[in-house]
């Protein structure tokens, strides 16, 4: 079996079914939303698959790919998954248990704007792991937040094919891209919606609910000189090292594009 789910469906890119406010604080670390989306997902996505869960399957739940640096779509998984316990819990079954697929991410480029021939072009340099053991012959829910060109479950099911996995195999998303007129960049759309400068990723980074993601990290080691400048005093002490060690258990201080505002995090 391999399936996919998605609670929003976009179809005019005019008429977005979400509140692209939250969505864009959400890709940038605001945990609120993850929670409060995950809680919507979840949702909607019992409501159809409610006997399949039920049934008496080891589920398996997975975030989208990261190596040491979780994406939004991770704490979405982590919400989703504590959602999904909950509602096994109730219903008298064992809790899911969560797996992994490791990624070496090889790219800085922001693939918001590109199309599905593109982003599994600049993907497909990427080296991706996963315990094919441990996954084995369960039911695999995969969780992310955004279906646009299905270059990421492309990707997903390459890997699975790679490991030969066996098993029953759920993509679920908060939203999904379903009008193929529509061009994939209004995924930047959505994801740039509450962030169009510096003091905007201040007041996130400052913000009680958030946590560092891989995008707002490589958005910031990406700011010019004066605009990191101007977010590291206006960030704790606590979070610029949190930055610091974040970005280089992702070994990006070995990325050029990154390389100097790590090193001025190191200094300060």
């Amino acid at each position: 079996m391999n399936k996919s789910y998605s609670l929003h469906k976009i179809t005019d890119e005019k008429i977005c079914p979400f509140k692209e406010a939250e969505y864009s604080r959400f890709k940038f670390g605001d945990k609120f939303y993850a929670e409060k989306f995950a809680e919507d997902l979840f949702d909607g996505f019992v409501d159809q698959h409610r006997d399949l869960i039920l049934s008496d399957r080891e589920i398996v739940i997975l975030p989208s790919p990261y190596l040491s640096i979780p994406t939004a779509s991770n704490f979405l998984c982590y919400y989703f998954k504590k959602e999904l316990n909950s509602f096994l819990f109730k219903n008298g079954k064992k809790a899911c248990i969560e797996s992994k697929i490791y990624r070496n991410q090889t790219y800085v480029t922001d693939y918001g704007n590109l199309d599905f021939e593109q982003r599994v072009k600049l993907i497909s340099n990427d080296t991706y792991y996963i315990d094919r053991n441990f996954i084995e012959g369960k039911l695999c829910i995969f969780v992310d937040d955004i279906k646009i060109t299905g270059s990421h479950e492309h990707t997903v099911n390459k890997i699975l094919n790679q490991y030969e996995v066996q098993g029953d195999f759920l993509f679920v998303y908060y939203a999904e891209l379903v009008n193929k007129e529509v061009h994939p960049k209004i995924e930047n759309h959505y994801n740039y919606f509450a962030v169009k400068n510096v003091e905007d990723i201040v007041s996130i980074v400052n913000s009680e609910d958030f946590q560092y993601n891989t995008r707002i990290v490589k958005y910031i080691l990406s700011l010019e000189n004066k605009q990191f400048a101007y977010l590291i005093s206006n960030i704790s002490r606590k979070k610029s090292n949190e930055l610091f060690h974040l970005a280089i258990s992702n070994n990006y201080h070995h990325i050029l594009e990154y390389k100097n505002n790590i090193n001025v995090i190191k200094i300060d």
